[in-house]
């Protein structure tokens, strides 16, 4: 049998002491708003709705929830392109709305984290139309070029370069009014704003200055990669090679992004970003950054920090997301736990993700029997905890037909393949009790049509029930708040090729040990492997003929497929 042992030592308590800072082992909640809780019926969430169950995420066990965008805007990318940076989108409420919950939330000890979009803004943002009719303030706030000539139409201008958009086709819009081709990496009504411009950066930081005064505790900050573009070359912008992924020429992976993305200027500008959150941190209470950014890992590490300048307290853990699905085993698990854990900067704080707003459900990508089992594994991983909302009573996609979707990645492609890009099935509304459209609304017809299953699953259903998908999320975030998850050591190992370990110890207190069978099979684990002590049942999947409490009898254990459960080894007194 191959063994995969793997072992970190945290923290030596007799040794070291320790800073816990709040966001060192935080757990946060993704709250996607439009899909959260409707307060007034329009089939929109709203902050309003947000405020009525912040309750609900006090008693979760959460230490602070993030909010995809609530800034003002027209809704072409549902919040991602901001027309205002500094007022609430009319649909979510004012800015009213969100002081009381702000007030709210702080008043039951939860933190607050805003999404930061620094790449583009909306086409209808003012700096946009002051930019388009070329005064001189806002001239170069975006990235123009008048293009290429035609060689067959030398009244017409061919874009500068062969880039291209994430939602498909080119990533230059031109614009009759200023004559001009304007950068879009994303949707055409989100232009890219113009880093290279000093006053550009500088406003940016005054949005950030603008909320954390205001006493938001953090940022995620999207799109990351995006910032920056290489500059022309002899005024031309150079084109990007192939990458040989796809056939499709309109589609984003066509191209190698290697001019476009993740240029050295991006990991400065988080350094410079950091600065501007620890204007306000002080008190031991640290406005967070976190990152969002798909990139190779050695690039994530510099995020981090150099060693003389800080960066980003949490870059976004994605590994699990881009390498795990529904064929992994236990050695893929593992190697992505320790890809991350070996390459963590000393002093810096492990982080894990495994679904958000643009990627499907857990519970569909890796099968609803596996749902317990993958929170099991991210809840008692050291560092800081992300979850999506809804992944905590076992959610899955929502099929959203050509007719019915509304996503930009999936719209601008066409009826044949748009699921294949659509983020629509994961971002459906939330499933509260069985009443109309699952509790989110009063109204029968919210924004995106409302799972089928929602009767089944939903968190009134898993409140009452002996064992649910809820509870046990709720007992394995009152796990992370003990001294051994909060400060012990980690040791990751794999029992063949399905079985998944993680032990984590602290000297003088209990010893909790995840055992997950990853795969479809009956496995056998041989306990002695990781603990020699007595073993209690301390949580178990849904679906284990085991109950909580249950006493280990010898030290070989039998898993039914896909079973998990973490068992509690009693320090010796």
């Amino acid at each position: 049998m191959k063994i995969l042992v793997s072992f970190v030592l945290l923290c030596l308590v007799s040794r070291i002491q320790c800073d816990l800072n709040w966001w060192r082992t935080a757990n946060v909640y993704q709250i996607y708003p439009r899909s959260f809780k409707d307060s007034d019926g329009d089939g929109i969430g709203d902050l309003n709705g947000i405020t009525q169950m912040l309750p609900y995420l006090k008693d979760l066990g959460i230490d602070a929830f993030w909010m995809s965008p609530i800034f003002k805007s027209p809704m072409k990318d549902f919040g991602y392109d901001i027309s205002d940076f500094r007022d609430i989108q009319p649909e979510y409420g004012t800015m009213e709305d969100f002081d009381r919950l702000l007030k709210t939330a702080h008043e039951l000890d939860l933190r607050v984290i805003l999404d930061f979009v620094p790449n583009h803004s909306s086409d209808e943002h003012e700096w946009f139309l002051k930019s388009v009719a070329g005064d001189p303030e806002y001239k170069d706030f975006y990235v123009w070029h008048p293009g290429k000539e035609d060689p067959a139409n030398p009244q017409n201008r061919l874009p500068p370069s062969n880039w291209l958009s994430a939602f498909r086709g080119s990533a230059w819009k031109w614009h009759e009014t200023r004559g001009e081709f304007y950068l879009h990496a994303f949707a055409y009504q989100q232009p890219d704003l113009n880093y290279r411009n000093e006053k550009v950066v500088e406003a940016m930081k005054n949005i950030l200055r603008f909320w954390l005064e205001k006493g938001v505790d953090g940022f995620r900050i999207d799109a990351v990669p995006n910032l920056f573009e290489v500059e022309p070359i002899d005024g031309q912008y150079p084109d990007e090679v192939k990458s040989g992924y796809t056939d499709d020429p309109e589609e984003s992976g066509y191209l190698y992004h290697n001019l476009t993305m993740d240029l050295p200027e991006t990991v400065e500008m988080v350094y410079q970003w950091r600065d501007v959150f620890d204007e306000f941190s002080m008190n031991g209470n640290t406005r967070i950054m976190l990152t969002e950014a798909y990139s190779h890992i050695d690039i994530l590490m510099q995020y981090y920090g150099n060693g003389v300048k800080n960066g980003s307290h949490a870059p976004f853990n994605f590994y699990m997301i881009m390498n795990l699905n529904n064929d992994s085993n236990a050695i893929d698990f593992h190697r992505n736990i320790q890809l991350w854990l070996d390459k963590l900067p000393s002093g810096s704080v492990a982080n894990w993700v495994m679904g958000n707003h643009d990627q499907r459900r857990i519970g569909s990508r890796f099968g609803t029997h596996r749902i317990d089992l993958i929170n099991m594994i991210i809840k008692t991983l050291p560092g800081i905890s992300i979850t999506y909302n809804g992944e905590e009573i076992g959610m899955t996609d929502v099929y959203i037909s050509w007719e019915d979707s509304v996503d930009p990645a999936g719209c601008n492609s066409n009826p044949e393949i748009f699921d294949k890009f659509s983020r629509d099935p994961a971002r459906t509304p939330f499933q509260w009790d069985s009443s109309t459209s699952a509790g989110f609304s009063v109204n029968p017809k919210p924004w995106l049509p409302v799972s089928p299953l929602y009767k089944e699953v939903n968190v009134k259903v898993q409140q009452s029930a002996p064992r649910s998908h809820l509870k046990i999320y709720r007992r394995l975030l009152q796990l992370r708040r003990t001294e051994t998850l909060q400060k012990g050591s980690v040791e990751t190992r794999t029992h063949g090729q399905n079985v998944l370990s993680i032990t984590r110890r602290l000297p003088g207190r209990d010893t909790f040990i995840t055992v997950a069978n990853i795969g479809p099979k009956r496995e056998s684990i041989d306990l002695r492997e990781v603990f020699s002590g007595r073993l209690i049942f301390h949580i178990v999947s849904v679906d284990s003929k085991r109950r909580d409490g249950d006493v280990v009898m010898g030290p070989n254990l039998e898993l039914a497929p896909y079973e998990a459960f973490i068992l509690r080894g009693p320090v010796k007194i």
